[in-house]
């Protein structure tokens, strides 16, 4: 039965992806709409039947088809081709074939695409197939004969609504082959229940491009009659607020592409009048896979790495994640031990420019900031001076230099500007460069394997260097001084508060802040097993939450609930709650209590983490707030801090001082495994028990 309703599920998706919302609830809705059109709705529904369990015969992948998104171009073709015929015999064998042949046309086009341009398929299958049927249908008479049939005008409140909003409803439903205003109200209403930036974007799209239109054409009254301005629509929608993350830049990029599109419909509406052919939906997979491509080629900052479900969501998951995770993907570990100070970062202002301008320079200072002890004259007056230097990454050595001598303080080698060096090839792939180093006091050798923390050498003075200090930078090759790229420090203290994957400023006093392993492995969570906790509501007891962890097809691990998915995972030394999919209440108070942990202790210690939107917000609250942020991303933003009191207990604070928010959380760790208890928001729940549920199958 379970399977049953997770096809069902899949299959109504089909008809909400085509909206770019994933709702089997909203599918649901439009498929009923369709059946405003019998002929219509049957030869969706077997067209998209037929593709999704031909792609069960051919024991695709579960997850393949746990959404509509491979299906939904065999559900158009199926409107196609039942918007042009009636149901009969002989047009059901051919939407079957119709449909079969579009999903493995979409199968094959994804994985080019995929592959080679990075780019997803659209509704391009559907625009190929529906284009090939209705040319071919051309030779068969019999279809003709029996199957054509008159379309019936479905609304009559068309005539009391003005052109220029009857064109806009109309224009929405024909994007399921209902070019009626009653059909494009309900999808204008499910776009503004379901997301204000959506339904916005469709507002924008089709008057900027009808609009534009009809400055060219010469006449509004045609151009808000014409139906192909979905195209407008759907433009608008897929830049301003799916592919690109949603802000007034993102807007101003779908205005554009509509304008742009104006041209590419007439001379397709023209070229594919010569053979009777609608235009379908190519200019909207056209341009909008042009603009694409070329914003991802340029680097354009805003194209969506992540998209959620709704764009409100995926505005959400950016934003918090920019400010969870402020470095980079290339992060390493800092290469000392002890307290040392940032004397230069980034674009430093002595040597860190242009091509080299990613690299971070240490020194060891003293109470008045001072980098030397009396005088300074001698090398040996410097704190830094013959310090460890340690393997900031783990790896291969593949390049050392170690004869050059330490300059006197004073004097700098302008010949051999990196001096006595290592470079370490990491696992990950990129290489390090740490320079500077004391004359002869490398230890390793090239072709070493190096571990994190390994010893390396000493800190000196060699090379461009004008006080002993560690020199360290990130490149893409092996050469010496080879251009730098960015990179951040996994995770270390500064004042007793604690960074992850960051980037301190200069003059910041840093030391690194090495795992706990007891802490980890209590925040390690084994596949299939179940924790039961109980759940109290000020004070009085409501029931119990069953989380049981399980693992992601890209490898994630999640706490499952039932009501939702809590994506957890360890990262530079500190563990996680990533993100929640679901809604259910228990999640989200876990989630708020402790967003992140580091696994390092230190009594007093503090951290600071973002917390999303839709996690603390209420519904109706977080939409307005996040549509309002899409056109400035600082609008609202919801911070938590976390301070360790004792070895088990953490205090949280949720604040928000924008949304007035403010909230106090207490997590207790259990002495095993995970965590004991949560307090937060009138909620407590408390450990109950864990159980390994392998071992009851």
């Amino acid at each position: 039965m379970k399977a049953v309703i997770e096809n069902i599920k899949a299959i109504l998706s089909s008809y909400s992806d085509i909206f770019f919302i994933e709702s089997y609830v909203v599918g649901g809705i439009l498929l009923l709409a369709t059946f405003l059109n019998p002929n219509l709705a049957i030869a969706g529904i077997i067209s998209v039947l037929s593709a999704y369990f031909f792609a069960k015969f051919l024991k695709m992948e579960k997850t393949f088809l746990s959404s509509g998104y491979y299906t939904y171009n065999s559900l158009l073709v199926g409107l196609s081709v039942g918007y042009l015929f009636k149901i009969t015999p002989l047009t059901v064998f051919f939407t079957i074939t119709s449909g079969i042949i579009t999903l493995v046309f979409s199968i094959m086009l994804y994985n080019i695409f995929s592959y080679y341009f990075r780019l997803p398929i659209l509704s391009l299958p559907f625009v190929v197939i529906s284009s090939t049927i209705y040319l071919a249908v051309v030779n068969y008479s019999n279809l003709f004969v029996s199957s054509l049939y008159p379309h019936i005008k479905l609304s009559f409140i068309e005539t009391y609504m003005p052109l220029w909003v009857s064109g806009y409803l109309k224009s929405l439903g024909s994007i399921l082959f209902l070019p009626d205003v009653a059909v494009g109200l309900l999808i204008a209403l499910i776009l503004l229940f379901v997301s204000r930036i959506l339904f916005m974007l469709s507002l924008l799209g089709y008057y900027s491009g009808t609009i534009a239109s009809a400055l060219l054409t010469g006449s509004f009254q045609q151009a808000f009659n014409d139906l192909s301005h979905f195209n407008f629509i759907l433009i608008a929608m897929a830049l301003g607020g799916v592919f690109l993350i949603p802000s007034i830049k993102s807007y101003f990029v779908s205005v554009v592409a509509v304008l742009s599109s104006n041209i590419l419909l007439s001379a397709v509406k023209t070229f594919w009048a010569l053979y009777s052919i609608p235009a379908f939906t190519l200019p909207f997979n056209f341009i909008t896979l042009l603009f694409i491509y070329v914003l991802g080629l340029v680097g354009f900052p805003l194209v969506a790495k992540v998209i959620r479900r709704t764009p409100e969501e995926t505005l959400d998951f950016y934003l918090t994640n920019l400010k969870r995770y402020r470095g980079y993907d290339t992060s390493i570990h800092l290469p000392f031990v002890g307290q040392w100070t940032v004397w230069q970062g980034f674009d430093g202002k002595w040597t860190h420019k242009g091509s080299w301008r990613y690299a971070y320079d240490f020194v060891i200072t003293d109470e008045e900031g001072k980098t030397y002890r009396g005088e300074g004259y001698q090398l040996t007056d410097y704190y830094a001076y013959r310090k460890p230097v340690l393997s900031p990454t783990r790896g291969r050595v593949v390049k050392v230099v170690s004869d050059l001598p330490d300059n006197p303080i004073g004097q700098v080698d302008r010949e051999n500007s990196w001096g006595n060096l290592v470079i370490i090839q990491s696992d990950k792939g990129f290489y390090v460069e740490i320079s500077h180093f004391a004359q002869y006091s490398i230890k390793v050798k090239e072709g070493d394997w190096v571990e994190v923390g390994s010893f390396l050498g000493l800190c000196g003075n060699s090379g461009y260097s004008p006080q002993p200090h560690i020199h360290i930078q990130v490149q893409s090759s092996p050469e010496i001084g080879a251009y730098t790229i960015p990179f951040s420090f996994s995770s270390y203290i500064s004042e007793n508060r604690f960074y992850s994957n960051d980037l301190p400023k200069e003059g910041q006093v840093v030391e690194p802040a090495y795992p706990d392993k007891s802490l980890e492995l209590k925040m390690t969570f084994i596949l299939d097993y179940q924790f039961e906790y109980e759940i109290f509501e000020n004070g009085q007891k409501k029931g119990e939450l069953v989380m049981v962890v399980e693992m992601s097809p890209d490898g994630t691990f999640y706490f499952n609930s039932g009501k939702g998915k809590l994506y957890f995972g360890k990262r530079d030394g500190t563990f996680y709650f990533y993100r929640l999919d679901g809604e259910d209440r228990y999640l989200k108070a876990l989630f708020m209590s402790l967003p992140r942990l580091p696994l390092t202790y230190r009594e007093g210690l503090q951290w600071e983490d973002y917390i999303p939107i839709r996690i603390v917000i209420p519904p109706l609250r977080k939409s307005l707030i996040l549509f309002l942020s899409s056109f400035y991303h600082n609008f609202a933003t919801i911070q938590y801090t976390g301070k360790w009191v004792s070895e088990n207990k953490i205090k949280g604070k949720v604040k928000a001082p924008m949304l007035n928010v403010e909230k106090e959380a207490t997590v207790v760790l259990d002495e095993v495994k995970g965590i004991s208890s949560v307090e937060i928001d009138g909620i407590q729940l408390k450990l109950k028990g864990i159980k390994y549920t392998k071992e009851e199958q």
